[in-house]
């Protein structure tokens, strides 16, 4: 009987990965270091209600991953979200021309991540340090020291640089995702009551410690009892800052936010900050998934295609598909 394979990590692509190798017949354990399943599509449950801190929503362009997402839709896992978008530039605060089709999970982005894991085996809150090759098979240990296997093939969708060390065993891996820079992204959510006075429910911003922010109320499906705001720090602000204590995060992004939005901002009602340390590849690769077929070691996540949420998807399913096309 072969053994079971390994997936490290439960975010996009480590969870389409599992389900197009679930779908062939063959048995999966996943492995994640968080308590709950999705990665950077993960919602954060909070005081103001559940808050999508990572990911704030995705298009699809390829034709795979367009079929996918209707079936999501015609499942209730996902809604098309069309905000009053803006921008913010040389020329001020003004609405977007950007006509692009946005999709968000339904009522949080975890929707989707908690659908696709279903009923599949998955440790929690168990972070694998090591993947190394026993005498026929793979062996995992984690940060309590705790083995886990045998597994006939592992599959490491985590971001770049904790992959890096789980790929050891096969040096050309690790050192395409030793390559890989991934930037950070400081994320404060704030609420407020009464609601802001502003028509704004979304802007890119340039030319501020802030690129990003959304209004969470304007989300199908979402929680509308306070107005609550989610804010991303850029790259670059965010990594100037990246120990910068929470409470300072929070005090500087709200300042930022005030000089955005161009109405009265009162002090919040709740707050909170989260730090993404790998929030994002730098740059895009055209990888698909990274793999030693002879070795049963594979790689995936959006840092080997695109660094969207329909990169992550993609790359999990080659990585899959690498994986069954050797075995036959």
């Amino acid at each position: 009987m072969t053994a079971p394979i390994a997936i490290i990590g439960t975010g996009l692509a480590g969870l389409s990965a599992a389900q197009s190798l679930h779908a062939a017949g063959m048995d999966v354990q996943l492995f994640d270091k968080s308590r709950g399943s999705g990665g950077r599509m993960a919602s954060k449950r909070s005081d103001a209600g559940s808050l999508d801190l990572g990911a704030q929503y995705f298009t699809a362009r390829d034709r795979r991953f367009v079929d996918v997402v209707q079936q999501w839709q015609a499942r209730g896992w996902v809604a098309e979200w069309d905000p009053q978008l803006y921008q913010l530039n040389q020329n001020g605060l003004q609405p977007s021309p950007d006509e692009q089709l946005r999709w968000v999970g339904t009522p949080r982005m975890s929707a989707i991540s908690r659908a696709l894991l279903g009923a599949l085996p998955v440790h929690f809150s168990c972070r694998i340090t090591e993947v190394f090759r026993g005498e026929q098979n793979w062996q995992l240990q984690d940060a309590e020291g705790q083995s886990h296997g045998p597994f006939s093939s592992v599959i490491v969708a985590t971001p770049a640089p904790q992959a890096t060390g789980l790929l050891s065993a096969a040096p050309k891996l690790a050192s395409a995702a030793a390559s890989v820079i991934m930037d950070p992204t400081w994320a404060v959510a704030l609420a407020f009551e009464p609601a802001l006075e502003t028509p704004v429910e979304a802007s890119f911003v340039q030319g501020s410690a802030l690129d990003w922010l959304a209004r969470n109320r304007s989300k199908p499906g979402r929680d509308a009892r306070y107005d609550t705001w989610v804010l991303h720090a850029s790259s670059s602000w965010s990594r100037q800052h990246l120990d910068l204590p929470k409470e300072d995060v929070i005090e500087r992004l709200h300042g930022a936010f005030a000089e955005v939005i161009g109405c009265a901002l009162p002090a919040p009602s709740f707050s909170l900050a989260h730090r993404w340390l790998y929030a994002r590849p730098a740059s895009a690769h055209e990888w698909g998934a990274l793999a030693d077929a002879d070795l049963g070691l594979y790689a995936c996540g959006d840092w080997c295609l695109s660094g969207r949420v329909e990169g992550a998807w993609l790359s999990g399913q080659e990585a899959a598909r690498r994986l069954l096309e050797h075995r036959q």
